[in-house]
Order: C-alpha cells, then sequence, then structure tokens
C-alpha cells in the first residue's frame, strides 16, 4: 500500500488563517476618526533631558524648544503647533546652555477660525508651573471657556 500524504494540523491552520484574515481585512472598513470634535485640553509632563543630553551646549534650548513642538505634534496630531511666551521663558530661563530637566506643559488642541488656514485644528502650549514632578500623570483639563 502507497503511504498516503498527511499535511501537518500546524500547516493547515496557518494557511487557512491567513486566508480568514485576509476575507476579515477586505470586508472590514476602518472608520475614521474626526479630529474637529476632539477640542481637549490635557498636562503633560515633558522629560526634556532625554532630547538635550549629548547636544552641544550652545544648543541644548533651541533644540529643547524644537523638542517640545515636535510633542506636541505627536500628542495632538496636529502640525500647527503655537508656543506661549511663558513656555519660551521656562525654556530659556537657565539660559542655553543649562535647561530644565523636566517641564510640565498643558497642550490645548483648538479650532482656526481663519478662512484660510490650510489646519483645521491647532495645538497651543502653555507653560504649568510645578514644585515637584514625583506622581503627576498626564491629566485631561476642563476648559475655563
Amino acid at each position: 500500500m502507497a503511504e498516503q500524504y498527511i499535511p501537518s494540523p500546524f500547516l493547515l491552520l496557518s494557511s487557512n488563517f491567513s486566508r480568514v484574515q485576509a476575507m476579515a481585512k477586505s470586508t472590514a472598513t476602518p472608520q475614521k476618526r474626526s479630529t474637529l470634535a476632539d477640542v481637549v485640553t490635557r498636562e503633560y509632563t515633558i522629560h526634556m533631558h532625554k532630547h538635550v543630553f549629548g547636544r552641544s551646549l550652545r544648543k541644548r534650548a533651541p533644540h529643547a524648544i524644537k523638542a517640545v513642538k515636535a510633542f506636541a505634534q505627536k500628542a495632538m496630531g496636529t502640525k500647527d503647533v503655537r508656543l506661549d511666551p511663558s513656555l519660551n521663558k521656562a525654556v530659556w530661563s537657565r539660559g542655553v546652555k543649562h535647561t530644565n530637566h523636566r517641564i510640565r506643559v498643558r497642550i490645548a488642541r483648538k479650532r482656526n477660525d481663519d478662512e484660510d488656514a490650510k489646519e483645521k485644528l491647532y495645538s497651543y502650549v502653555t507653560f504649568v508651573p510645578t514644585v515637584d514632578f514625583k506622581g503627576l500623570n498626564t491629566e485631561v483639563v476642563e476648559d475655563e471657556n
């Protein structure tokens, strides 16, 4: 009697799984979230030391400002990021060479009311004075407006 080829059960599972997965991908249509409804304000602690450590001394404060902008872009999903002058003063308060290791910021995602604006939303970053950073988490802040 000739031996009959019996495929491995793992092979059957893996090939069947890929077909099922492909069918699930083709039938499911992901819903896009509207960020226009997401006008929100949050408080974050940014670890500045990991962005400026190893940077040449005369470029530390400018790079810290760029790091805050990049953080706000990533956290809020907006390309247009505006910084409050108080935040700029806080970053530059110890000079160009010695920036703070951490900084607490409040990032507000707001609607852009200009008709000719490229982006419909922008982020506004302000400084939050803090004595101690221990135990602070990201918090959603209720708007006063």
